[in-house]
């Protein structure tokens, strides 16, 4: 079992609080952070290339943009999907902060990160 300490959250230079749950070498298949963007801020746009990344929200309400689709609102028990490479970015829009679990497959390694110019949907952004 792991019970990840709250005194653990760091600011990424994503632009978000993370607080990582798992990501064990033991275990390279999954890693789990849980994310959490006060009112008003957003990620920056990024992909991972070659991790699936999934979020599953748990607080709050936001949009998020992935790719070229449609920017969608989330709330509470919403899954969203993010196939490997593609450009992503995420927004707190309500009056606390949006919270979600990243859910990487494979394991989240930060040498697979990249900073995506423009905005997601937009030239040079995804």
């Amino acid at each position: 079992m792991c019970r990840p300490s709250e005194t653990d959250e760091f600011f990424s230079p994503e632009n978000v609080r993370i607080l990582e749950s798992w990501n064990a070498a033991g275990d390279p298949d999954l890693s789990i952070a849980r994310a959490r963007l006060a009112p008003g801020e957003s990620t920056r746009n990024h992909c991972l290339v070659g991790i699936t990344e999934r979020y599953l929200i748990v607080q709050g309400s936001g949009i998020v943009h992935i790719g070229s689709l449609p920017a969608t609102e989330v709330r509470p028990g919403d899954v969203v999907f993010i196939p490997p490479g593609v450009p992503q970015r995420a927004t707190s829009t309500g009056r606390i902060d949006l919270v979600f679990y990243c859910l990487c497959t494979p394991a989240f390694d930060e040498s697979r990160y990249r900073t995506v110019a423009g905005s997601v949907g937009e030239p040079g952004g995804g």
